[in-house]
């Protein structure tokens, strides 16, 4: 099979497309041919040998990178209901990368059975960006009485935290970077799609919110943007965050919370890893029965470094995912 390995950490050009083995399913696998692979940031990070002492440790290479695949079940390892070859699946394939390839091989307690309306690209988006999506979702406990805004809307998870509150009921406020991403943020449902890039931009929200306020701020973002977007959240309101792709996580201090009555939380992490299996399934089952639509942005499995490439230079919208 033909495959994407790492051979030295460094940049993006360092992913090498070539011919391998194809891998074998153990006891208790199955191989998987794979129509499509998802790319994290994280990836990223693990090609550039700067994760440090992050959640998934450095790899052994050379390695296949990539966690997230849908395809269909080629063959099974001993101890597997024969029943599984031929059926569509997706699956995360957790600490145990693979996934950048034409075939890769998953624990069968992992797979998820998913129907033929629901293609490769987002059942894979939905397998990983979804189930932190649905975590964090749960804990801002979104109604028809918040205004939410999202930082990156236009991203894998903003994107999704858009769709839902909007199903909600919220006032939906979107940031993104640019206008063509904003303009999508706004086909998503936003009553509101603010680029980012514009210096007054939280002036434009203040200007629509009147005499309201911002409840819920979800951000993953952090710098600049996230700092304003913390500025505009209301007394009572709750802020969840999830990253700091943008520069440094938001500044807070206890006094704001105190002063503000604000409840602050970093929303992913181990209050998440113990639930994986139920926030996969609850992800799934919104992009099955059709009340999100997760975006994603789609690249050859041979240019897989053109997609980490645009990943990091926040080029790409929605979830960035590899067809072989």
């Amino acid at each position: 099979m033909r495959a994407i390995r790492l051979h030295e950490f460094g940049p993006a050009e360092n992913l090498v497309f070539e011919q391998v083995p194809d891998p074998v399913p153990a006891a208790g696998q199955v191989l998987i041919v794979v129509e499509a692979a998802g790319v994290h940031l994280l990836d990223t990070v693990l090609r550039a040998g700067t994760a440090g002492g992050g959640p998934v440790p450095p790899p052994e290479l050379p390695t296949i990178p990539g966690r997230e695949v849908a395809g269909r079940v080629e063959s099974v390892g001993e101890g597997v209901d024969q029943a599984w070859i031929g059926k569509r699946v997706v699956v995360h394939l957790g600490p145990v990368p693979g996934g950048y390839a034409e075939k890769a091989v998953a624990k069968v307690e992992s797979l998820y059975e998913i129907p033929d309306h629901l293609d490769a690209a987002t059942a894979v988006a939905t397998i990983g960006t979804g189930r932190t999506a649905i975590g964090i979702l749960e804990q801002a406990a979104v109604t028809a009485d918040d205004v939410v805004l999202i930082t990156a809307a236009a991203g894998g998870m903003g994107s999704l935290f858009v769709q839902y509150a909007r199903n909600a009921g919220a006032t939906v406020i979107g940031l993104a970077g640019g206008p063509d991403k904003a303009r999508l943020v706004r086909g998503l449902g936003a009553h509101l799609a603010v680029d980012y890039t514009e210096l007054y931009w939280s002036a434009r929200v203040r200007e629509y919110l009147g005499d309201r306020a911002v409840t819920v701020v979800l951000d993953g973002v952090g710098g600049e943007s996230g700092q304003r977007a913390f500025d505009l959240l209301g007394v009572g309101g709750r802020l969840l965050m999830f990253g700091w792709s943008g520069g440094g996580p938001i500044q807070l201090t206890t006094d704001d919370l105190m002063s503000r009555g604000l409840t602050a939380t970093w929303a992913i992490g181990p209050k998440l890893m113990h639930r994986l299996r139920a926030l996969e399934s609850a992800a799934l089952t919104e992009s099955v029965e059709g009340r999100w639509s997760p975006l994603t942005t789609t690249f050859p499995l041979a240019k897989a470094a053109d997609a980490h490439r645009a990943l990091e230079n926040r080029e790409t919208t929605g979830k960035v995912v590899l067809l072989p």
